[in-house]
């Protein structure tokens, strides 16, 4: 049954023939109608342009504006329910099984043991020794975020994006020290 599922996945991305490259399932509409908070994100090669246009007027972010240009899409689906359980493991499969080799390589698998049953996939797209996209899976108990970036785009530039765009911040090196999280006005 996988088999079948994967290989209709394949035939309907190949009849479409979008630059989104992975396709988000139909069933990730029914998680936004479930969740608490919708992300969804979807910035073709023409929005990012407009958006390096935008970000090239601060010489702070010209740097960003530069990658910007150089992107074809970002796509983000980011989903936070309010109880575990709220999604399904075959909903995660639904993106994961579009990632395979030999076109995408998984470079990095996050598994926490706990009773939190954390995990996160990076999967990077190469073009000879080029890295053309690459595609975030976050699955939490009670949070799933995919992010998908097509374009040439070098890993330590991912800080640049980092923080936007509900993008992971991702660091590469020593972790920054965690900041104490501010009193509540509650208590």
């Amino acid at each position: 049954m996988k088999q079948l599922t994967t290989g209709l996945g394949l035939l309907l991305m190949a009849a479409t023939g979008t630059a989104q490259d992975i396709q988000f399932p139909a069933r990730f509409e029914e998680l936004a109608k479930k969740a608490s908070e919708v992300v969804n994100i979807t910035l073709d090669s023409s929005m990012l342009a407009a958006a390096a246009r935008s970000a090239e007027q601060k010489p702070e972010k010209a740097t960003k504006a530069e990658l910007l240009r150089k992107l074809r899409g970002i796509y983000i689906r980011s989903y936070k329910f309010d109880q575990p359980g709220q999604y399904s493991r075959e909903d995660v499969e639904a993106i994961r099984t579009q990632l395979q080799p030999p076109d995408w390589v998984p470079v990095v698998s996050v598994r926490a043991r706990k009773a939190n049953k954390e995990e996160a996939d990076i999967y990077v797209k190469k073009s000879g020794d080029q890295i053309v996209g690459l595609t975030i899976v976050a699955a939490e108990p009670k949070e799933l975020t995919v992010v998908h970036i097509l374009g040439p785009i070098q890993l330590n530039e991912l800080g640049n994006l980092g923080g936007a765009l509900k993008i992971p911040q991702l660091h590469f090196g020593p972790r920054p020290p965690e900041q104490p999280e501010p009193p509540s006005a509650e208590n």
